[in-house]
Order: structure tokens, then sequence, then C-alpha cells
């Protein structure tokens, strides 16, 4: 069925229907651009940012009551018709991490302990376990509140922060997101701090054993046996900690201090995240800093910047999207301007004229970031996630921005183009894969620490970010970076799945990563018949959907059924599309029907919907919508379709 409830068309798409599609969703991506060149999407996350949020004001007594309201409206409308809490993502499952914060955020908000959604809330956290059995983020939450004691968290002393690089359970071990966290919370752990909480609002009620009985806060289910090994070694230095000289400690928390504030980033915060903008926000109250101090004035403000108002409602983002954003749109709007029919092509290459000079400006070449720790020497020349991120620049956006620079062709994109092209080379981990943010940050056993029970302490290299750089340094074709590229290509080669699909680290998810590596492969001249290239298509028609579509929960993080869903969704259909062309099958019936699929789904205004969560942030444990995937990826999947219609070669000339 179709999004007006009508019969899908039988046919392929027309050449003007086609044109039609392509042309209606050129000028809805348009109209959002920003005049400066840019774009921005919401990001959203599940209930827990929202929630902390809330929390976040109560523990430090400037609640906003109105805008706490709009909060709440947002967190009754994401409960669970199910099962009575809160999911990860949409349709999800029960979690009882996100659920025991949303239950606390809604009950200081005002809600009614005895309402009927607080009360289904609370018997399905009771049903699960109880509190007790929430995950250490949520407990160190609820430390902060009194609500637990502090033995329900890990052992985690400040005294980390002391530990050089080349020591095990150093931070710089750690990924950025980890680092930027960690340090501020270490200083709360450190000092213990007791909210302000002026309404005095507590959930015992949550918990099925009173927290001052419970002996078992750690417990499985382990991922490996390094988890038994690490909980004894929790055991034994817990009553050891109390002895660290004083001194120490102090130099300790010194040292977390002197960490954080160059990495402050004005209005931007602490890693551009906001876990780590909360924690840091905390950290200066518990140190007896006033609120109007700069340094924590700024902080607060960082933290007002992520919230998304509308009309009823309100949430807060994790971070914000703006550079991902434009550079997806920015490919998407140059391929519908391109070939002998783009669309308004003039308009469009002077709009991503801005473009390009706005991400220019974003380019980061002075500020060597903790990925220098490793690679000292390597001249700066990334781009970050935010506005701005100085110290955290990504491979992965350096790659889409750098190819939609290379790709619109101004020679002042030159040298910002050969800046990136080098630090992504010397950002290559000796295994040959790409992490985001750093180099060699594979220390596995770290993520089975009692801390890392999430499991995302690290970032490995993986397949999805491989491709994007071998992408990007395939379509610059520079033949000095032949031996770079190989190595990417052969680390991709060992990461195929035997079912032939990849990892998508980033994106939900073997869809995701198949169209990333296919494009990385087509970019690097990888015959389309090669045996990888042919697995990974037999796949993906595998679990085509008999509509014509793509879809693929974010259940297949968690060892559900992969590439499919309970519907086809835009985003994955459009990578799916585009995966298949980039591996020379752009007249499969497979892609037609794609197209069909795509143009049926399309509103009036030249937009698509789609609820459905399409990103991660830590596998298992937090996942993403990006509100711009569902506009730009299937305005890229439709227009290079109609391009490749009056291709001599239907082959992809371009990495993305």
């Amino acid at each position: 069925m179709a999004a007006d409830g009508s019969a899908l068309p039988a046919s392929p798409l027309s050449r003007d229907e086609l044109d039609r599609v392509v042309t209606n969703a050129h000028a809805a991506l348009g109209r959002v651009q920003r005049d400066d060149g840019h774009w921005v999407y919401e990001l959203e996350a599940d209930a827990t940012i929202p929630a902390e949020y809330i929390l976040l004001e109560h523990f430090l007594d400037r609640i906003d009551d109105e805008l706490e309201q709009k909060m709440a409206v947002y967190l009754r409308r994401i409960q669970s018709d199910v099962h009575g809490g809160w999911p990860l993502y949409h349709d999800g499952d029960f979690n009882i991490s996100a659920s025991v914060k949303a239950y606390f955020a809604l009950k200081a908000a005002g809600d009614d302990i005895n309402a009927p959604h607080m009360k289904r809330a609370r018997e399905a956290i009771l049903a699960h376990g109880g509190a007790e059995r929430s995950n250490v983020f949520t407990r160190f939450q609820l430390a902060l509140f009194g609500e637990v004691p502090w033995r329900a968290t890990p052992v985690m002393p400040v005294e980390i922060m002391l530990l050089s690089r080349s020591a095990f359970f150093s931070v710089w071990n750690m990924s950025y997101w980890s680092r930027t966290v960690i340090a501020p919370l270490l200083v709360l752990a450190a000092l213990r701090p007791l909210a302000l909480n002026p309404r005095q609002i507590h959930v015992r009620e949550l918990f099925r054993t009173p927290p001052e009985k419970v002996r078992d806060w750690i417990r499985g289910p382990y991922r490996s046996n390094w988890g038994y090994v690490f909980k004894g070694l929790d055991m034994a230095l817990r009553p050891l900690v109390p002895m660290i000289p004083a001194k120490t400690h102090e130099k300790a928390i010194k040292a977390a201090i002197d960490f954080i504030e160059p990495r402050l980033n004005g209005k931007d915060g602490i890693g551009a995240i906001y876990p780590a903008m909360a924690n840091t926000v905390m950290m200066y109250r518990a140190l007896g800093v006033p609120d109007t101090d700069p340094r924590a004035a700024t902080a607060w403000e960082a933290v007002q910047n992520l919230i998304v108002h509308k009309d009823d409602e309100a949430y807060c983002q994790p971070c914000v999207s703006p550079i991902w954003d434009t550079g997806l749109s920015g490919h998407a709007m140059i391929e519908a301007a391109s070939g002998p029919n783009g669309i308004a092509p003039e308009e469009t290459l002077a709009a991503l004229k801005k473009t390009s000079a706005w991400l220019r400006s974003k380019q980061i070449l002075d500020v060597k970031g903790d990925w220098a720790i490793n690679k000292p020497d390597l001249a700066p020349g990334g781009w970050a996630f935010q506005y701005g991120n100085d110290y955290y620049p990504d491979v992965d956006d350096t790659a889409v921005v750098g190819m939609l620079l290379h790709r619109e062709g101004d020679p002042e994109n030159a040298e910002s183009i050969e800046r990136a092209r080098q630090w992504i080379i010397g950002m290559q981990s000796t295994n040959g894969g790409w992490g985001a943010f750093d180099i060699d940050n594979n220390k596995d056993i770290l993520n089975h620490i009692p801390f890392a029970d999430h499991g995302a302490l690290l970032d490995p290299p993986t397949a999805d970010v491989t491709a994007r750089c071998v992408s990007f340094l395939a379509q610059l074709a520079n033949p000095e970076d032949e031996p770079v590229i190989q190595r990417g290509l052969d680390y991709l080669r060992r990461e195929q799945e035997a079912d032939g699909s990849w990892f998508g680290r980033w994106g939900t998810n073997y869809i995701y990563g198949t169209w990333s590596v296919l494009c990385a492969f087509n970019a690097a001249g990888i015959s389309h018949d090669d045996p990888a290239v042919v697995r990974a298509v037999e796949w993906l028609r595998s679990v085509q959907q008999p509509d014509g579509g793509w879809g693929e929960g974010c259940e297949s993080f968690e060892d559900g059924p992969r590439g499919t869903y309970k519907q086809s969704l835009p985003s994955q259909t459009a990578w799916a599309a585009l995966a298949m062309m980039a591996a020379g099958r752009r007249d499969d019936p497979a892609v037609s029907r794609a197209m069909s699929w795509l143009a049926s789904r399309q509103d009036e205004q030249g937009e698509w919907h789609e609820d459905p969560y399409n990103a991660v942030g830590f596998p298992k444990v937090f996942y993403l919508r990006y509100h711009g995937y569902k506009q730009f990826f299937p305005l890229l999947a439709l227009a290079r379709y109609r391009n490749l219609e009056t291709s001599n070669t239907r082959r992809v000339g371009f990495g993305f």
C-alpha cells in the first residue's frame, strides 16, 4: 500500500514521474537550507536524555517548570502502550534503565505516582527486577540523589586521571566519549555530592529490595570470564580506595579538572555531547564554583542549546549534527543537480558554493585534539560532527565532507581537501581500518570492567567508517595513496559477514554497513563481479521486502534478524538501492521496485516520513533517530537512479 492507502504501482516509474519525485524532493531539501549554506536536523535519542535533563534541574535547583512540563508531555508520549515502560527505540522492548529514569523524571515533574501511566511503569520496572537492576550510569544518577549507596556504583577512583598513556586502565585507552564523560564523573564520585532536590522526590517504590540491603549491585550476565575477574578486582579495590592519601586524591581531582577545562568548548560544550556536559555542570556545582562563573555559566548554556522546543512538548538532544547533515544534504543536492537533466543546476551550485564556504570555515586546522596522543606529528585537518568540537574531529564526517568538496569542484576547496586527505591517512589503524575518532582504540578487555556494562568504552575500527575513508581516498585517486587504500580494502574483506553483509556500527545496521562498503569497493575499482560484491548483492536481494522497499530494526544490534523489519523504511530503502547501484546493478528489478516504493511514499511536500530509529550511538544501549535521513538519502538514491539512466557506463562515478 502507498502512503495514501492505494496500491503500489505495478510497473517501473515513468521518466516523468521520476522527474517529478526528484524535483519535489530537491525543492523540499532546499527549503530547509540555512542562509549561510548549512543544514541541521533534529537528532533524537530515547527517554534517557530528556529524563536526565529534568533530574539535572532538580539536582541544581534550577527548575524551569514550563520546560519540565513540556518534556513530561514528550516522555508520556513515547511511553510504550505494550509493556508500560520506555524502550531504547521506537516500538522497542522494555528497558529498565530508561524506564527508571523516565519514571523518576515524571515524578519530579509532578506526575502522581498513582496515575495510570505511572502505575503501569512502576509495575513493569518491578516485574523486571526493580531499579537495583538498572545499568551503571543509572545507578550513578540514583547515587547523586541519595537513592542508592555509592557502593552501588563500580570502583572508579579519580586517581585513574593520573595514569599515563601506557597504563592499561588509562583514560587514553578509552574512546573520546568515554574520556569526556568519565573525567567529570570521577570528580563527582570522589566528592559524592547530594542533589539539592528541593521537592524531595524519591523513588524507593521502584526497588524490590531496599537499596541499603542489596549486596549484588555488580552481577552478570558477563560477556566473558573477564567479567568475573574484574568483579573480583572491584571487590578487592573497594576497601583500599579510602586509604589513598589525601594529597594524591587532591592531585587526581586537579588532573581531572586540568583535562576538562581546555576542552570545555564554549557554548558547544565538552565533547559536544550531553552526558559529558551535564556531568561537568554538576561537577562545578560540587566543587563550589558559582553558577555565575564563566566556566559554569557557559557549560550550562551548552546544555540549553541541545533542547528542542516545540509548541506542546520539548526534549533534549544528545548532541547536534550540522556537519553530518550538511555533508549528506550536499551530496543529495549535487546529485539531483547533475547530469544533462539536472534539477536547477545553476541555483543549486550557487547554494552549494555557500555550503562549501561554510564547511571550510568549520574545518579544524590549528587544534591537535586527543587523537594526537597517538600521532603527535600529524597535522590536524578534520571536521567534527557538531558546530564546534575542535578536540574531537572524526574521520567519517571528514571523508563525507571531503568527497562533497571534491565533487563540488571549487578551486578554493583544494587546500581543505588536501589537509583532510593527509589527516585521514594518518588516522589509519594498524589493522588497516579506521575508528571514528582515534587510532588503535581497541583494548577490548576494557569493555569487560564493571563500569563498562554498556560495552561501548572503545572506538575500534569498523567497516562503515573504514569504507567512507576508502571511498574518499579512492575518489581523490592519488596514486601514492594506493597502499593505504589497499590496506583498507583488505580490512573490509576480512570483516564481511558469512551471509555477505557488513556490520554497520553507526547506522541501522547491516544494510547501512553493506551500502557503505559497496560504495567503497566501487570507488576503489573493485569489479562488480568480485565474489565479495556478488555475495553482498545476493544478501540485499534476499532481504528486500515484498513491497519493494527495505527495512531493518534496531533489534539486529541485539542478535535479532538482520536486514529485516516489520515494514519498509525510506532511509534503508535508499541505502540498499544506492548499494545495488554502486555494485553496478542500476537496472536490477530490485532497484526499480525500490524506486517505485520511494516514489509512492513521498508526500505532497516532497518529503518522507519515518518513525523508527535509523542509527546507533552504542549498540544495545543507545540508539538514534536522525530526522534528516528520511529526506536526503531518498533524494540521493532517486537522483542517482535518474542520472545513471543516461550514463553510458551505468557506473557510479563517486565514492558516496
